[in-house]
């Protein structure tokens, strides 16, 4: 019996492992290479995409007075990222000028991060090859956006520490300029492992029914894996404003370093 269990136990431990981590080309039962020559997960960035399209372009009423429905939805939404994210981390001028990039930053997490709760969904963001470029561009504000915004002098003394003696700052300050890169690879490495840890949670505890039987394991690796499920709901939303936070916190750093 310890033996049949074992080896179920290696059956699924592997099937999940290779489940998170493969690309399919599956998207709600289509198949996306098929008939659109892209995968699963390319196919759901530009599904979300559209949505966002659609959502802002023909939902989102933001000439509405009273807003109500969606709209007064969005709208907290939107209010909340552009002062409690932007402007509170890069200040008011450029906060507001930056809140386009940073909504449409969250809401496309977000979307892919939901994506992957539906079934027959898919969470692009579970890949690090999707959370990656999104970081890339975090790097490239804190670089060569604040370069053409503050010149080269003024970018590269934000990472000299005022009253360092000269000979520290011969290894400090590369290290600085370092941490530029490791920010953002952690933005990246962040999103891509909490989205791709909750699915592999949620498939372990649903293999306890296939490894002890249904009568076994079915009454309570069910109820546990609706539980992880909606926690991975509540994640889906933090993750999204996790990474949109730290990365205005990051770059209002670069851009007004006296502060």
């Amino acid at each position: 019996m310890s033996d049949d269990i074992s080896i179920k136990s290696g059956i699924a431990s592997e099937h999940n492992t290779e489940h998170c981590m493969q690309v399919g080309n599956s998207l709600f039962g289509i198949d996306t290479m098929k008939y659109f020559h892209v995968d699963a997960h390319q196919a759901a960035m530009i599904l979300v995409s559209l949505l966002l399209i659609l959502v802002f372009g023909m939902i989102y009423r933001k000439s509405s007075r009273v807003p109500h429905g969606i709209t007064n939805l969005l709208e907290v939404i939107v209010v909340f990222i552009r002062d409690e994210v932007c402007v509170s981390n890069m200040g008011k001028e450029d906060g507001k000028s930056w809140t386009p990039y940073f909504l449409t930053l969250f809401f496309f997490i977000l979307g892919m991060n939901l994506l992957g709760l539906i079934p027959l969904g898919v969470s692009a963001t579970g890949n690090i090859n999707v959370t990656a470029p999104l970081a890339i561009f975090s790097f490239l504000i804190m670089t060569v956006v604040a370069i053409a915004k503050n010149g080269f002098s003024k970018w590269f003394h934000a990472f000299v520490p005022s009253g360092v003696p000269f000979p520290i700052l011969i290894g400090l300050v590369p290290l600085e300029i370092l941490g530029v890169a490791v920010k953002s690879f952690a933005l990246a490495v962040r999103l891509f492992a909490n989205m791709m840890a909750g699915h592999l949670a949620l498939f372990t505890l649903m293999s306890f029914i296939y490894i002890y039987g249904p009568a076994l394991a079915g009454p309570t690796a069910g109820p546990v894996a609706l539980a992880i499920y909606a926690l991975e709901a509540g994640v889906a939303i933090l993750q999204a404003y996790i990474f949109t936070f730290l990365s205005a916190l990051f770059i209002g750093q670069i851009f007004h370093p006296e502060h």
